[in-house]
């Protein structure tokens, strides 16, 4: 790891030219401690005429390794980013995502083979950050919170076509947002990072129109079952976007009530800031001078990212990518539950070789993937849980 002050930028490499891709490399124009180096993609060069630095474009894995110290992976695809940081990590250098659909379909596999760590700045880094803030204050977590204003299983594809157009996302992106698929896989991550589980299939998702009040009812199933849940609520009007309920000791009841939290047992703590790309940089900061990661998935998950049925699935019928899909959407499980499911992001170029009925859970007898090493991954670090 780099020790501070630093003589000369360290350099960062980024895998994928996405939204999160060239929002940070606008970001990094503005650093001299941190420089952008090169950026990894799989598109035709010629076609990448919105990124705002052509010039570090390459299609070489190799290339970017070279002339990076540490790399920041937001391709969104599980499979590539697994074939990416093994590479990376055979190079020793440290890995930074903002891709959990990669932590929960498999990460596990690689956390003991170098520093990866999910970065600040979407849901599960702020929410693990919290977390960092609240135990460092003696709190004691009953529920690790995310906030979504709408929820719709099953959008079409004319309204997620108006909403990717309007908000300048891709199109996969502002389904699995819709849908809940990434809401369910943040949750997940939250869940295997921060060693909590999750209350139920699907998660519990009060409807709240205030945070506290649908925060104190995930506390009391929380307390109910005896561990920390992973959950959220859905809140149209509410501004926090991730939050906390905790317990503390009886010694500072007054003490908080005073500071405005209430009476307790139950404290609520949020945070209504979650800037994707502009917060990545505080977590390879972190990374580089203290070599602490932030949040993974943990070596041995209990909870995963199936994939559910939108419609009923005839034999034959193709996934052509998993994350967005209109086929499927993504739900939180126990894996002692499902035991033959099949991680959601594995579900790339698959063919269903027996029906599935719409609600139904795909596993890996349904369906026909090709070999990748995040098949291998998940199938190992399963082994190893």
């Amino acid at each position: 790891m780099k020790n501070s002050p630093i003589d000369t930028p360290i350099k960062v490499g980024i895998v994928g030219t996405g939204f999160i891709s060239r929002g940070f490399t606008l970001l990094l124009q503005q650093q001299t401690e941190y420089i952008a180096s090169r950026v990894l993609t799989r598109r035709n060069l010629d076609s990448c005429n919105e990124f705002p630095r052509q010039d570090l474009l390459t299609q070489s894995l190799t290339e970017l390794i070279e002339h990076s110290d540490i790399v920041v992976e937001c391709s969104g695809d599980p499979i590539h980013a697994a074939d990416v940081i093994d590479l990376v990590f055979s190079a020793s250098l440290p890995v930074v995502t903002m891709n959990t659909e990669f932590h929960v379909t498999c990460g596990s596999y690689f956390v003991s083979k170098g520093l990866l760590t999910e970065a600040e700045g979407d849901q599960p880094g702020c929410l693990a950050a919290l977390a960092e803030e609240a135990i460092s204050m003696g709190f004691k977590p009953l529920v690790y919170g995310n906030v979504k204003g709408f929820y719709n299983n099953d959008p079409t594809l004319k309204e997620m076509q108006f909403w990717a157009k309007k908000q300048g996302i891709s199109l996969a992106m502002v389904t699995a947002a819709t849908d809940g698929t990434k809401l369910q896989a943040e949750q997940a991550l939250v869940a295997n990072g921060l060693n909590a589980t999750i209350a139920q299939q699907g998660l519990l998702g009060f409807q709240s129109d205030k945070l506290e009040a649908g925060a104190l009812r995930l506390a009391n199933i929380a307390e109910e079952k005896g561990r920390t849940i992973s959950d959220y609520i859905i809140s149209a009007d509410e501004k926090a976007r991730v939050f906390i309920v905790a317990e503390h000791t009886e010694h500072q009841q007054a003490s908080l009530e005073y500071l405005k939290l209430g009476g307790g047992p139950y404290y609520t703590l949020s945070n209504s800031r979650v800037l994707c790309h502009l917060e990545i940089l505080k977590t390879i900061k972190r990374v580089m001078h203290q070599g602490i990661p932030l949040l993974n998935n943990s070596e041995s998950p209990t909870i995963s990212l199936c994939a559910i049925a939108k419609k009923d699935l005839p034999n034959g019928t193709c996934i052509s990518h998993a994350i967005g899909s209109f086929e499927i959407r993504g739900v939180a499980i126990k894996i002692i539950d499902y035991p033959q499911h099949i991680p959601m992001g594995l579900l790339s170029d698959a063919v269903i070789t027996k029906a599935v009925e719409k609600g139904e859970v795909i596993c890996f007898t349904h369906i026909e993937i090709k070999p990748s090493l995040a098949l291998k991954a998940w199938q190992e670090s399963i082994l190893i849980s």
